[in-house]
């Protein structure tokens, strides 16, 4: 059977389209009311800061919560509370719209845990083993929700301002109520054989740190690169029409190569796939900022992406695998780590930033991919 015929994954993949779509809104948001709230770059910085820990740091608890009475209804209430919440957010008037944004983050932290328990189960135990390739088509369909999210929500915001993003809730509530109808019972979800069962074994300390700063590594690389790569163009006077493309190739990048990472990680290895694309990723940042400002930006930044994306989807089923039995857990425990990991690693580059130049900073980025490609090899083997 098709992944892609499988009714409750495309509800998770659909779901995760439409909350990703609300959840980039928030820049666009914050810069619209920056000026009528009179917020500083620190103040954005802040509520963005904020709006990331918070959505990151419960996500283990609702993949806990996952675990105890099954992701269906975490990720039902998850999609409503974050389109409840948002509704209020962009209709409302002086700082409560701020206060609202980092509450609707919870329901982004409710949701993803157990969307990616369900689209993982669903690959591994009722479509032929195929966990990684669901992983990794469910994170693409986030991704995707994240790139057009923008391209839906400016239009709307220049003709009617934040009120005007209560349209986007036409599409995500009957996104959320459709999680709640196709998403398997708790029981459905997690039967396997036993004999599956009693063959996973806990890894030691010995496999689990380096897998940590592998993770840590890679996602300080990404997010990063994703943070940093519209100011660095505009300080050398790109437009940001150009800048805007530019960055899009990246994340486009992230996006395929995160679906190749799963496909290919399912018929090749986990270790095999992360070991190399990792290894082969240093050579595009390194070349990067010596061909920044030429045309060949147009080829390294896509391949860039893509090789540093494709271990996504595998570093979540990994950790999944270190907690058998703890599915929604571990989903939230690593994609929690990920995203905060990525916020504190851009805040240091931007200090590297400010003192040493863009340069010296994206060449450190290459540098850590390098050391994540080293870690690579303490991961398990098949």
């Amino acid at each position: 059977m098709s992944i892609l015929k499988d009714r409750p994954f495309i509800a998770a993949a659909v779901a995760h389209f439409a909350v990703d779509a609300l959840n980039s809104q928030r820049p666009l948001i914050l810069a619209v009311l920056s000026v009528p709230l009179g917020l500083s770059n620190t103040a954005i910085g802040l509520v963005s800061t904020i709006y990331t820990f918070s959505g990151s740091l419960s996500q283990p608890i609702f993949g806990w919560l996952a675990d105890r009475i099954g992701p269906r209804w975490v990720a039902t209430l998850g999609v409503l509370w974050m389109a409840g919440a948002f509704g209020l957010a962009v209709n409302l008037p002086g700082y409560a719209p701020l206060i609202l944004l980092i509450l609707a983050s919870l329901g982004s932290g409710a949701f993803h845990p157990a969307g990616t328990m369900e689209a993982t189960l669903r690959g591994r135990y009722h479509l032929s083993g195929r966990e990684t390739t669901a992983s990794s088509l469910f994170f693409f369909f986030g991704a995707m929700g994240y790139s057009f999210g923008p391209v839906i929500g400016g239009p709307i915001l220049d003709h009617w301002g934040p009120p005007g993003l209560i349209l986007l809730l036409v599409l995500v509530v009957p996104v959320g109520l459709n999680v709640s109808l196709r998403f398997m019972p708790l029981e459905r979800t997690t039967k396997k054989p036993a004999e599956e069962t009693l063959s996973i074994e806990a890894p030691g300390l010995g496999r689990v740190i380096p897998f940590i700063f592998m993770t840590a590594f890679r996602s300080w690389t990404q997010a990063a690169l994703v943070s940093f790569l519209p100011k660095y163009y505009n300080d050398i006077g790109y437009r940001p029409s150009v800048y805007g493309v530019i960055v899009a190739m990246f994340t486009a990048g992230v996006a395929i190569g995160g679906v190749a990472g799963g496909w290919l990680a399912d018929r090749y290895g986990k270790r095999v796939v992360a070991l190399w694309t990792l290894f082969l990723g240093v050579i595009p940042l390194t070349l990067f900022p010596f061909f920044s400002d030429t045309a060949w930006v147009y080829v390294i930044l896509p391949i860039a992406g893509s090789l540093t994306g494709a271990s996504h989807s595998i570093i979540v089923v990994l950790a999944q695998h270190m907690m058998p039995g703890k599915t929604g857990m571990a989903s939230g425990l690593v994609l929690g780590f990920i995203f905060t990991s990525g916020a504190l690693g851009t805040l240091v580059s931007g200090y590297q930033a400010d003192f040493v130049g863009f340069n010296v900073m994206f060449l450190t980025l290459a540098g850590f991919t390098l050391i994540a490609g080293l870690l690579a090899f303490r991961l398990p083997k098949e």
